[in-house]
């Protein structure tokens, strides 16, 4: 999520924008791949399709920058939608969506038994390196839970351009580890929460120095692969060589609807728990408030109106446009993604959710 969101005007551009033109999107089931999705017709739902109908129709036609749209309800695949050239088994950058799917990961390093409490100092299990410059006492007081809070306290605020550990700043580095943990404290440890992408790149290493290996192969072993997860590769768009636990994941879109099913079931994939209850519940629940909207262990909470009742998704964002969202009270979960980097448009999703797929499954035919 970017800062100075202003939903509302956004959804009013959506309606404005999306409510009109020639009907000619034609609706197909999703297709069966044998990749542990069960689909279903929309047709069979008994809702009036006449906004998803709309809205698909202007997304074909008019300008835009959505790559892909997913729909899940009831544990089946509904809607399964692929824009300008993007295709079911082609994996996309998640950008910060990297960021949600760590706080996972992180939950199974600790049931694992890698890592003891969140409560922990970071100094117990990341040895290597040290902090060298800047030597603050309160450094030895930053927990893994104030890097899940973004509220180390160091002077790093990727919304900020005069922040020394603003993301870009870090990027240029030839050591990001080092230059993260020489930075300065500006604050103490749990006190302000900033955007801090750096901060999560610390929790990765955490989870690779205690496990011996690297976040790919974590991520692989005990994420991905009991999921049935295979389309999926670690990079970055800067062109220096990056270490692993700097890497962000591109993975599909039927790969993503997953993860949110998997928070949908509170931690299970086909009968199986990957993740505990305990850990989803505690990571989604919100902890702190960025830009004064509520966030939990690298998992936003963002509210939507409904029939005048107000419906919390938990929520992994990117930029550019890439969603994962689930809706426990409607066992819903939605999918985007998308290619409006740094620029407002990324939040059409949002408003799409609200205004076409809340509303069409809460008013029936």
């Amino acid at each position: 999520m970017k800062k100075n969101i202003t939903i509302l005007t956004i959804l009013a551009l959506f309606v404005n924008s999306f409510c009109y033109g020639q009907d000619i999107y034609t609706y197909t089931q999703p297709k069966e791949l044998g990749d542990g999705w069960k689909t279903e017709n929309l047709k069979s739902l008994n809702v009036d399709t006449t906004l998803i109908y709309k809205a698909f129709n202007q997304i074909k036609n008019k300008e835009n920058k959505i790559h892909s749209v997913l729909l899940i309800k009831n544990d089946r695949l509904i809607i399964e939608e692929y824009f300008k050239e993007h295709s079911a088994d082609q994996p996309h950058d998640l950008r910060s969506i990297t960021k949600s799917i760590r706080s996972i990961l992180l939950g199974i390093a600790i049931e694992k038994g890698f890592i003891e409490d969140i409560n922990d100092p970071i100094s117990k299990y990341l040895k290597n390196p040290i902090p060298k410059k800047n030597l603050d006492k309160r450094k030895n007081s930053i927990t893994i839970k104030n890097l899940l809070t973004m509220s180390s306290g160091l002077d790093c605020n990727d919304w900020n351009k005069k922040s020394k550990g603003q993301e870009d700043k870090v990027y240029k580095k030839k050591d990001w580890l080092q230059y993260t943990l020489d930075l300065p404290m500006v604050n103490q440890p749990g006190a302000v929460s900033n955007y801090c992408s750096i901060g999560v790149v610390l929790i990765a290493e955490i989870i690779s120095q205690t496990s011996r290996m690297t976040i790919d192969k974590f991520a692989d072993k005990y994420l991905f692969s009991p999921m049935g997860i295979d389309n999926v590769n670690w990079g970055h768009t800067s062109g220096k060589e990056i270490i692993p636990s700097g890497k962000r994941l591109y993975m599909t879109s039927r790969d993503m609807a997953k993860i949110g099913q998997l928070l949908l079931n509170k931690g299970m994939w086909k009968g199986k728990i990957i993740v505990s209850e305990n850990w989803i519940e505690e990571s989604t629940t919100p902890k702190t408030k960025i830009t004064g909207i509520d966030y939990g262990y690298l998992w936003w909470n963002i509210p939507f109106k409904v029939n005048d009742k107000i419906v919390v998704s938990k929520t992994a964002t990117g930029n550019g446009g890439q969603y994962i969202m689930i809706l426990s009270e409607l066992d819903m979960v939605a999918v985007f993604t998308g290619g409006a980097y740094n620029s407002q448009e990324d939040k059409l999703p949002l408003a799409m959710l609200n205004d076409i797929f809340l509303t069409t499954f809460n008013k029936k035919k």
